[in-house]
């Protein structure tokens, strides 16, 4: 069984010289500035201030990677979408992220979207590059405390359509506050890692 408990933070990756090639699973996150990524980290991992939460969104600028139990790596993109960057930074991100996704170096992606509003252009393209690897990969809709129960059907619905989602790919409901969600991530990771 991984050990969840044995993670540590091995390395900012400025450049793909910087990422690790060492043949281990690399289980990616994706999503903007401010959905919650780091937060939907450290609750999959138990782990209070893990991944740092920025109180300002866009604070993952390199690619970091954080080595799980010495079997697997968990890989924090840069956010996307956060205005406040300059349009060079912003491009630097984007060649980043081309290399790094062309690389194949990636063995299962995450891509986080916030359950209460419809997906961003900017999130159609993140899918469309994690599609475009053939890696399996999932959608985390974060916040779900945020909506009322009654609300969830018609947000994932619009989440699946907007992001013209093909069937296979899962969308998990997510409280990275409360939970929800954890168990059924953690099973999709333990499967491609080999448990």
């Amino acid at each position: 069984m991984l050990n969840l408990h044995r993670a540590e933070f091995i390395r900012s990756a400025v450049k793909m010289d910087d990422c690790p090639h060492d043949g281990l699973p690399q289980i990616v996150f994706a999503g903007k500035s401010n959905v919650g990524k780091s937060s939907v980290i450290n609750r999959l991992l138990n782990r209070k201030n893990f991944a740092r939460v920025g109180g300002q969104p866009g604070k993952t600028v390199h690619i970091n990677f954080f080595m799980i139990d010495e079997r697997a790596y968990f890989v924090d993109l840069p956010g996307y979408g956060y205005a406040k960057v300059s349009k060079a930074e912003k491009q630097r991100w984007g060649e980043l992220i081309e290399e790094y996704f062309a690389d194949a170096g990636i063995t299962m992606g995450f891509q986080i979207v916030d359950i209460r509003h419809k997906p961003t252009a900017e999130d159609k393209v993140m899918t469309d590059w994690f599609l475009g690897t053939g890696v399996p990969f999932t959608i985390i809709a974060n916040k779900l405390d945020k909506i009322k129960k009654s609300e969830r059907e018609a947000s994932l619905r619009l989440i699946r359509q907007t992001l013209m989602l093909p069937e296979e790919v899962v969308v998990v409901p997510f409280s990275a506050e409360k939970g929800d969600g954890r168990d059924e991530v953690l099973e999709k990771i333990l499967t491609q890692v080999g448990e």
